[in-house]
């Protein structure tokens, strides 16, 4: 079986871009993978163009000579946007290889490990009013959700710290009072705060039992987690920005975080996600998968987690089978929520081409925060 073309497809959901790639082979088989870097669609295309002359011709079966080649081949070590493509590339791969023998990508990583993997929704963003984030948590608590997820909150464009941690405090324990104790919380300050002020929400936050309080600090220095470890007992979970092994390997290794947000269509895809996972494994750290995306990453995501033996919680935007049905009309199921295996091949879903071109992508740029002295602050 040879690799005989890629094809980009860069669909508008309506409210986002989604990046999907298919690889085809000479056998009649595909796959399809996803890409990550939301707002730079364009730089990872390109970087898929690049990839094309190195693909063609290749056995999709050579997963891991395929990952090495693309990773290395260009002298440079590939860092995400680059990574970006390969993830979606590996992705695809795998979807293939699965398809070829007949079984689920979860059999190709050693089967079943459980038989649902529980997930997180989304709770109306990063907004700073408490009562609808209050009737928001409730509504997921009534769907049959076990988590609900918020975060720092901003005011319009403007991010001031200090105000922001008074806010988050008052959310947190607005929706731990509401929820009760067997809901689970998870907070995501979205690498917004510097040290001292990361120090303070957390160390408030303990009072109400967050499951993991998500990426404290900004992810270029990650010392920095060295300090805040010892100085909060509340569980951390970061790494969604990194782009391979290497970058969570002081996180993982001097045990400063809880949990490791890999994100499957940023940090390579199955080859590199699964040396992760049994890197964290052995630091007793559990698995947070990062999936802000579509409907094939979360079936990554999830065929990953039926097959690791380390899952804390999948991230999971919304329900499987509400976000562009027409272009992936077969998506993972969620029942109660979980996330329940797939019965086809592969990746266990289905992607429509012409489906995917009725949705053209659309130029959109991700939002841009300041403080109040007019200084840039992250997203």
């Amino acid at each position: 079986m040879k690799i005989t073309n890629i094809e980009v497809y860069p669909v508008w959901g309506g409210f986002r871009n989604f990046l999907f790639v298919v690889v085809d082979t000479d056998q009649g088989y595909h796959g399809v993978g996803e890409a990550g870097i939301t707002g730079r669609e364009l730089a990872v295309i390109g970087a898929i163009e690049h990839f094309k002359p190195l693909l063609i011709g290749e056995n999709p079966f050579r997963i891991e000579h395929i990952w090495q080649k693309l990773f290395r081949g260009g002298f440079f070590p590939a860092q995400r946007i680059l990574t970006a493509a390969i993830s979606a590339i590996d992705i695809a791969l795998w979807d293939i290889k699965g398809k070829a023998l007949g079984v689920p990508i979860f059999e190709l990583l050693g089967g079943l490990a459980r038989d649902k993997v529980v997930c997180y929704p989304h709770n109306r963003g990063h907004a700073t009013e408490v009562g609808p984030l209050v009737d928001s948590c409730l509504q997921t608590k009534a769907e049959g959700w076990k988590f609900v997820r918020f975060g720092l909150p901003e005011d319009g464009k403007v991010l001031e710290p200090r105000q922001a941690v008074l806010t988050a405090i008052k959310q947190l324990h607005a929706v731990r009072d509401a929820v009760g104790d067997e809901i689970e919380i998870c907070f995501d300050v979205h690498t917004r705060l510097d040290l001292p002020d990361a120090v303070w929400l957390c160390q408030e936050a303990e009072a109400v039992r967050p499951y993991f309080m998500e990426d404290p600090l900004r992810a270029e220095n990650p010392d920095s987690f060295k300090t805040l470890r010892t100085r909060t007992t509340v569980p951390l979970a970061a790494g969604e920005q990194f782009s391979s092994k290497w970058e969570f390997r002081q996180l993982i290794e001097e045990e400063w975080i809880d949990y490791a947000r890999i994100d499957l269509c940023i940090a390579g895809g199955f080859t590199e996600a699964r040396k992760i996972a049994g890197w964290a494994e052995t630091h007793y750290i559990k698995l947070a998968v990062h999936n802000p995306l579509g409907p094939v990453s979360s079936a990554a995501c999830l065929q990953l987690n039926l097959a690791s033996p380390l899952v804390g919680v999948q991230e999971q935007p919304r329900k499987t089978g509400t976000v562009l049905t027409d272009v992936v009309p077969v998506q993972p199921k969620w029942e109660d929520g979980y996330l329940l295996p797939p019965t086809l091949p592969g990746l266990g879903v289905i992607f429509d081409r012409e489906a995917a071109k009725a949705h053209p992508m659309q130029m959109a740029e991700l939002p841009h925060l300041q403080r109040l002295d007019g200084s840039v602050t992250n997203w």
